[in-house]
């Protein structure tokens, strides 16, 4: 009998992105096909968002496409996983009766013994973990139901073999009012540092040469046991040291948990890219209060002073929400200074969107009109990309390290070879140790290696150059 062949559609952020790479793995290790697109797929899964509405009604649009594919094709699989499948649980079943799985992120490494259970016995099942503010769930303890496991990392189902993300925690405390991932992703957990040393050694010795560490605040990272206490400082300290490792970073972190010894080890450590994702979500006092943020924006501004003093050259990269509950165009105007003042690499800047089961939920009235959110999320778009496209001019002129991550979007349409090479030159396309984003004509064989770049030309988010040859 051929394999079952399944297709992994996923939304979200890099959390979503790895569970996806780790699911893939476990399936394929279990006997299952992988596809690039859903046709021909026997198994469709879903991994969802639940950070903003607009990203689950793009989900349960795309399961109600999905009826008459299964109406012809009752013995296959349709699979919600992720946040969405968390936080609606019963609901998705309700809203798409032919869904056979709904699984939450807490539970991916039980994928393959699901979907066999399925195949078996032709009912739907539920697979989620306990809510944190009730006890008693058939997975136990609510930090038990949010499960660890040692995952299975195959070079082929990364997005490039050179690259690869790596969870260090679970979860959130921060219970921030505007956001539903302490609940869809349960509480904040560390991992053991020894399991992700052992990790990344793997990822290294498959070839991998840049690893990013992901945690909900990735910088609040503690591990303690017998041996003792293991702070991100520390665990950074032991990554650095692993063979074939070249490049570290993480994201994100949480303003206050920024210590001077983490900036330290940052500037110090050898392999460790002076890059930082901190997100600021908003420049006004009285509306990081109403989001229940724990800083000010005074602070934040001092942290952002900590971090230039400590790492010159560092980049900084932020979040920011508009038209949050009750905002006034004053508190706006502050977001705004904030962002002028700060000198952001870049920031990713979102319209509020009402979460249901958050605080602001059922505290505050979403009261901003959309179209005036619309207007800040462009106004405050426009200070940002003036701002990115300055210091991306300052990098002309310069030689930059890039580690290579291939043919750029738009070269993959066609490679020329060489005449007399025996790889293939083509448009590639690499990243900064600040992580800009630098395009360049070169050897394909590149890919996975370090080339120096001289910058001729900048865009806002992307810079343009030419190979630098060692001599």
């Amino acid at each position: 009998m051929a394999p079952k062949r399944f297709f992994i559609y996923t939304v979200g952020c890099q959390m979503n992105i790895l569970d996806s790479e780790l699911a893939a793995a476990a399936l394929a290790q279990a006997g299952y096909q992988p596809l690039k697109s859903a046709k021909g797929a026997d198994i469709i899964l879903f991994n969802t968002c639940s950070v903003r509405e607009h990203a689950e009604e793009k989900i349960y649009s795309a399961l109600g496409r999905l009826k008459h594919w299964k109406d012809s094709r009752p013995e296959g699989i349709v699979g919600v996983m992720g946040c969405m499948a968390q936080k609606d649980r019963e609901t998705v079943l309700k809203r798409a009766p032919h869904v056979d799985l709904v699984i939450g992120p807490g539970q991916i490494d039980r994928l393959p013994h699901l979907i066999a259970e399925i195949h078996k016995n032709q009912t739907p099942r539920i697979a989620v973990s306990a809510d944190r503010f009730h006890s008693g769930s058939e997975t136990g303890s609510v930090r038990e139901s949010f499960r660890r496991y040692d995952p299975i990392r195959l070079p082929e189902f990364r997005p490039s073999r050179y690259q690869a993300m790596v969870r260090i925690m679970f979860g959130c405390d921060k219970f921030c009012s505007y956001c539903i991932v302490p609940k869809t992703r349960g509480p904040e957990q560390s991992r053991p540092a020894d399991d992700i040393v052992r990790e990344i050694k793997t990822l290294a010795d498959s070839g991998c040469r840049e690893v990013m560490l992901l945690g909900q605040t990735v910088n609040s990272y503690c591990w303690k046991d017998a041996a003792g206490t293991v702070t991100m400082a520390d665990l950074l300290e032991r990554i650095n040291g692993i063979a074939g490792i070249e490049r570290i970073r993480f994201v994100s972190s949480y303003p206050t948990a920024m210590t001077d010894t983490l900036l330290e080890a940052v500037r110090d450590l050898e392999h460790v890219m002076p890059y930082l994702h901190v997100p600021a979500q908003h420049g006004a006092d009285s509306v990081l209060k109403r989001m229940r943020r724990r800083y000010t924006a005074a602070q934040y501004r001092e942290l952002v002073e900590r971090i230039y003093q400590t790492i010159p050259g560092a980049a900084i990269t932020s979040d920011f929400i508009v038209g949050f509950c009750g905002e006034t165009e004053e508190e706006f105007e502050q977001t705004v200074e904030l962002v002028r003042w700060a000198r952001f690499k870049n920031s990713f800047i979102f319209k509020y969107s009402q979460r249901p089961g958050t605080y602001a939920a059922k505290h505050y009235d979403d009261d901003v009109k959309e179209s005036e959110k619309r207007r800040r999320n462009n106004a405050l778009l426009d200070v940002q990309n003036a701002i990115s496209a300055e210091q991306s001019a300052r990098f002309v002129g310069q030689t930059v390290e890039v580690l290579v991550e291939g043919p750029s979007k738009t070269a993959k349409k066609g490679v020329l070879p060489l005449v007399g090479a025996s790889s293939c030159q083509t448009q590639l396309t690499g990243r900064t140790p600040c992580d800009r984003i630098v395009v360049f004509d070169g050897p394909t064989s590149l890919t996975g290696t370090l080339a120096r770049v001289r910058i001729t030309e900048s865009a806002p988010f992307t810079l343009f150059g030419s190979l630098q040859s060692d001599s």
